[in-house]
């Protein structure tokens, strides 16, 4: 009895012991290119369980170096591990608490710019519009795209130069005397519409899909019923790996039926692409959907369709008529080409050109097409490269279908994860 007593007692300082130890977590890569900055998650809560549900946890390399990590919303741990092609690599998780990482993300709602929701990362950046522009009556309703050429986060300067009170005032002061190439001078010296050495906005929305939104078509799949602006939001994230926004649009009649849109947008560090999982609550029917980039004139046949490999992209030059006249032959030679791409979860029913008319600027949408059934969520990844950005390489459309076909092949192929104690 005794003896069975000491193994019961041995074996629960051994159990508590392997509690405490380290998880040792292998991650392999069956492809035949290296994976970096790709974001893997594991469970929070089991880790804790494993490691003796410490208040905290890190992340290490296999030489015990700490790595950066965040834990989500949603309870998961994430981080970027290096992993070579076709191969693996050790990383550690124990209990400790997280040094204070550098940002590399960044998002806010900006009520000071009618209600603007921006987001970024070290390469890209992004903004939707929100209820205060839509009670301005005007008409933006797909993703935007603010150019990047700096690793640095960028966002909230670009907002406080193009919105200076004290500039503002002085324009107009410029303006009631009759100094309009004064005021305009000025307004472009801080405007994000000019690339002041960090970027600049170009891309033209409008009443249009934009950088990849996604609407529900009816009358048999002829119109697209678009999803105006968005009436309520939450930020779940924000970094310092990934920045997470849960947005709701307002009550829409889609086909005789009333239906409500939510979704959950996100973008990591390192990635040109942001994830997005959207639903749609209300629908009594399957309905047909569809993810689109909008095709401006100036570039009217300049995309790819892969419904194989799941991607489609465009390239886009610009919005010619941002600036006045006087300053188009120089500043818009600062456009350079912007890369835009949508890549899908699910095999999409069919890819097209689709044009239209009444599109300020533009001659239709390129459309990802499928069907929906209520309250499904609907994953697919949107987002955007720009030639003039030293640090992504983007020269050609051949040079961003590439990154988009590899951006397929990780999502259809996740890195594999085994945990050893």
């Amino acid at each position: 009895m005794r003896k069975l007593f000491a193994l019961a007692v041995a074996l629960l300082v051994s159990m508590a012991a392997m509690a405490a130890d380290d998880v040792k977590i292998t991650i392999s890569n069956n492809l035949d290119f290296a994976r970096a900055e790709e974001m893997v998650e594991l469970d929070e809560a089991t880790l804790k369980g494993m490691t003796g549900n410490p208040a905290a946890l890190i992340v290490t390399d296999a030489d015990g170096n700490e790595i950066p990590s965040q834990v989500t919303y949603d309870g998961k741990l994430i981080f970027q591990p290096g992993i070579p092609a076709k191969g693996k690599a050790v990383y550690f998780v124990k209990a400790g608490t997280p040094a204070k990482y550098d940002p590399r993300v960044f998002g806010r709602q900006f009520p000071e710019r009618v209600d603007d929701i921006a987001w970024e990362n070290d390469r890209v950046a992004f903004r939707c519009y929100g209820p205060a522009l839509q009670r301005n009556g005007e008409r933006a309703w797909g993703y935007d795209i603010w150019n990047k050429r700096t690793s640095n986060l960028v966002v909230e300067q670009r907002y406080a130069g193009e919105l200076d009170p004290e500039i503002a005032s002085v324009c107009k002061k410029l303006r009631d005397r009759g100094e309009n190439d004064l005021a305009d001078d000025l307004y472009n010296a801080v405007s994000y519409h000019v690339d002041h050495g960090n970027g600049m906005d170009c891309y033209k929305v409008g009443p249009t899909l934009g950088a990849g939104t996604t609407a529900l078509l009816e009358n048999g799949g002829k119109d697209i019923h678009y999803p105006k602006c968005y009436v309520d939001y939450k930020i779940l994230d924000n970094g310092p790996l990934r920045f997470t926004v849960s947005l709701t649009y307002g009550k829409e009649t889609v086909d005789g039926q009333t239906v409500v849109e939510s979704r959950v947008v996100s973008i990591d560090a390192g990635s040109q692409l942001c994830k997005c999982v959207l639903s749609y609550d209300g629908l009594t029917k399957v309905q047909p959907l569809a993810t689109g980039i909008i095709v401006h004139n100036e570039n009217p046949s300049a995309y790819v369709l892969n419904p194989k490999a799941g991607y489609m992209g465009y390239e886009d030059l610009g919005d010619p008529n941002q600036y006045k006249p006087k300053y188009r032959e120089k500043q818009n030679q600062d456009f350079g080409k912007i890369y835009v791409g949508t890549v899908f979860t699910q095999k999409m029913a069919s890819m097209e050109f689709r044009g239209a008319e009444g599109l300020p600027g533009a001659c239709g949408h390129i459309l990802a097409i499928s069907d929906y059934k209520n309250n499904e969520p609907y994953t697919y990844y949107f987002g955007t490269g720009w030639s003039r950005n030293p640090n992504t390489h983007f020269q050609s459309m051949a040079d961003w279908e590439a990154y988009l076909a590899k951006f397929s092949k990780q999502v259809g192929n996740p890195l594999k994860i085994k945990f050893l104690t």
